[in-house]
């Protein structure tokens, strides 16, 4: 379910570097068991680095429709859910030799990461949390 997410919160957020962001990212993916991609008519937007393809994904849908801007504008954000992540998107970004690119600005780019990295990231931050509880 989506948070609440304030104007000073967003301002805040976008000013941390891409690590920050990436942090900010496993927290908020694992608190709320979604994850943000963009979408259209054809399906889950992509974007290209120098080196590998990326599916761009963000904790929230106000930084996607940031991040989309006007150049994207008729792409709507998506939830996945954490578990359906975890569970189908690693395996077939994996197979598709697309990495994730978390949390890219429209002024920034993101952590590039392979899925499994990512999924293993988010696995030791459900596990961190869970001792919490």
């Amino acid at each position: 379910m989506t948070y609440p997410l304030s104007s000073e919160e967003f301002q805040t957020i976008q000013s941390q570097d891409a690590e920050q962001r990436y942090h900010h990212f496993l927290q908020q993916a694992v608190t709320n068991g979604e994850i943000w991609i963009l979408k259209d008519n054809e399906g889950c937007v992509s974007l290209a680095t120098e080196d590998e393809d990326c599916i761009p994904v963000w904790p929230h849908p106000d930084y996607a429709k940031a991040w989309a801007g006007n150049e994207l504008a008729e792409c709507e954000p998506y939830a996945v859910p954490l578990k359906e992540w975890l569970d189908r998107w690693v395996k077939g970004m994996t197979d598709d030799g697309v990495a994730v690119a978390i949390f890219p600005l429209a002024d920034a780019d993101g952590v590039v990461e392979d899925p499994e990295t990512v999924a293993d990231d988010l696995l030791r931050k459900q596990a961190k949390q869970s001792r919490r509880k």
